[in-house]
């Protein structure tokens, strides 16, 4: 009998963490079979690369996990990078230190605002989440094209290339906000009562409707949490970049999908978490790094991350 149970965990377990283990066999063959992939630079590329799809998908994981979709991620972190650049240009003179206040500052404002434009649409309207993203994401990037007349705002200090370009000691300014996004993002919605509300609204939003739950705040408030880190990475690349740009982030939204997806979050909502989008995460920046080292051309590397985003849809619906 002991034996019997300790087989159904053993196979639970190996359900519960296929793509876990795709990763660490997909890590091992690369680091044999693609030149320079194991070389501590290349590594550490690797993290700085995912470090800003991070931000996004740990939004987007809450969002899925209430049995919704935000399209609007991508155009979110480009007006947030526009009125971030457009802001600190004003302030020639500006230190890291006023520089991080905007950063953060214009995350929670322009976040907020699209966010609670999602939120309210799609929780008080009824708006198809798919609709009302479609909408907002359509809305931010033409405003981004307008207010900077399709000419990228440059001509920055120094001090805004902190988040995106410096280090603390040896460790990227970026790579640090990503654990500490994933670490805050991964208690919230396992330790506190909001997160569970958050994966009984994606389960069944009637059956928390009467348990007590307010499904309407909610729903909100995920849209908002998803709009706030979309425009802080926006922010960060616009750092990178050291300008604002409306075309950034342009397909950002696919990336923070497939990594939510393939880490083994369900898309219909309910089940999943921010542990599977790490590993949704590092498949794709591994994939992707490896490609580019090898020489394939970025058209390919978008049909691969179109060719992933299905593969996840259908381990999903096999799991179920």
């Amino acid at each position: 009998m002991s034996s019997q149970v300790t087989q159904s965990k053993v196979k639970a377990f190996a359900v519960n963490n296929t793509m876990l283990f795709f990763a660490v066999i997909l890590f091992a063959a690369c680091m044999i079979g693609v030149p320079r992939f194991a070389t501590g630079g290349n590594l550490m590329n690797i993290l700085i690369q995912v470090s800003i799809n991070a931000l996004i998908a740990c939004g987007m994981t809450f969002v899925i996990l209430s049995d919704g979709i935000d399209l609007s991620v991508g155009s979110v972190a480009a007006i947030a990078g526009v009125a971030g650049a457009s802001l600190i240009k004003q302030m020639p003179d500006a230190g890291i230190a006023a520089c991080i206040a905007v950063i953060l500052v214009t995350a929670v404002v322009v976040g907020t605002i699209c966010g609670s434009i999602n939120g309210f649409c799609i929780a008080k309207l009824n708006v198809p989440p798919f609709i009302a993203t479609l909408a907002m994401m359509n809305a931010a990037r033409g405003l981004a094209y307008v207010f900077t007349d399709a000419k990228p705002v440059f001509g920055l200090p120094d001090s805004f290339g902190w988040v995106g370009l410096r280090s603390i000691g040896v460790i990227p300014v970026s790579i640090v906000l990503m654990v500490i996004v994933i670490g805050l993002s991964y208690l919230v919605l396992s330790k506190t009562c909001f997160g569970r509300y958050i994966y009984a609204v994606g389960s069944n939003k009637e059956v928390a409707k009467l348990t007590g739950i307010n499904v309407t705040m909610t729903r909100f408030s995920v849209y908002v949490i998803s709009g706030i880190l979309a425009a802080l990475a926006g922010l960060v690349l616009a750092s990178k970049l050291q300008n604002g740009q409306a075309t950034a982030a342009t397909g950002y939204e696919l990336n923070a999908i497939a990594a939510v997806a393939m880490g083994g979050t369900s898309m219909s909502g309910g089940r999943g978490g921010i542990p599977q989008t790490v590993v949704g995460l590092f498949v794709i920046g591994i994939i992707n790094n490896a490609l580019s080292l090898l020489g394939v051309s970025s058209y390919w590397q978008t049909v691969a991350m179109g060719a992933i985003i299905l593969v996840a849809v259908i381990i999903d619906q096999f799991r179920k």
